[in-house]
């Protein structure tokens, strides 16, 4: 990966509908070789996909909230997969520490975060307890990645 896969990447990253001609304008290159490059850093995993942003309070989901899963198990695969299925859930990520998962969640309200936490979270085998922690505001939520540093030779 050289400066102008990391151009072509910044770029993308802003806008990821860009025209390819625009992308090429951008990075002083015939549109052609651009489009050969996007293909290249798609088949090696390193654009893993596009998607559209939605505006989730257009959705009638208001409230964001991190929920703490401390597990009773030592290795709870299953239990993992279980909270990605529950109703509101964005993301899982296993943490160190006492919890065992973090958890984040777009819903309506406090109501039906509750009535999720305690129909769908709380019966989870492995599930020990939860904490939570609603977001009152949020002044940065991206899925951007800093293309600054080190660039994995990996590929």
């Amino acid at each position: 990966m050289d400066d102008i896969d990391l151009q072509i990447l910044e770029i993308l990253q802003e806008k990821a509908r860009i025209p390819n001609a625009e992308v090429a304008r951008q990075v002083g290159m015939a549109p052609s070789a651009v489009l050969e490059r996007i293909r290249k850093l798609e088949s090696q995993g390193i654009i893993a996909g596009y998607e559209v942003r939605l505006n989730p309070e257009h959705f009638g989901q208001k409230l964001a909230a991190f929920v703490l899963v401390e597990i009773s198990c030592g290795d709870c695969r299953g239990t993992a997969e279980a909270l990605a299925a529950v109703s509101g859930v964005q993301e899982v990520n296993q943490v160190a520490g006492n919890d065992g998962y973090l958890l984040k969640l777009r819903v309506a309200d406090t109501e039906a975060l509750g009535r999720i936490l305690r129909e769908e979270v709380a019966i989870i085998d492995g599930v020990a307890r939860t904490r939570t922690l609603i977001v009152l505001a949020t002044f940065k939520e991206t899925r951007r990645v800093s293309l600054e540093g080190p660039v994995s030779e990996v590929f």
